[in-house]
């Protein structure tokens, strides 16, 4: 498990928006995904994701909505909006040239200019 609280903070949205641009979630379902894909390397708590996918939603990145689930428990689901689509490109970009960069240095290879 990756315990780099500051790692991980930098790749949160990334993380959220990929997931959700696949389809609606609810928050433990946000939880149990990201787990199950990073292999257990990632362990959000409902006490740090709900804060991030607030916070989302108030930038317009996602909307919620409410929904009854099979069990009769009422869930709220979080949504991808557009403008959600078009930071996730963004992060991506600047994902890949990120670790690319660090990879460059980790490995001693040099950068062609």
């Amino acid at each position: 498990m990756i315990n780099d609280k500051n790692l991980i903070a930098g790749s949160t949205a990334l993380m959220l928006l990929s997931l959700l641009k696949e389809g609606d979630c609810y928050g433990y379902e946000i939880i149990r995904r990201i787990r199950e894909r990073s292999g257990d390397a990632f362990r959000f708590r409902e006490g740090t994701l709900y804060p991030v996918l607030h916070k989302m939603e108030q930038d317009g990145l996602l909307s919620s909505y409410r929904s009854e689930a099979e069990n009769g428990k009422t869930r709220t689901y979080y949504r991808i909006t557009d403008k959600g689509v078009k930071q996730l490109a963004s992060e991506k970009a600047k994902w890949e040239e990120f670790s690319a960069a660090v990879n460059r240095v980790a490995s001693g290879n040099a950068y062609a200019v």
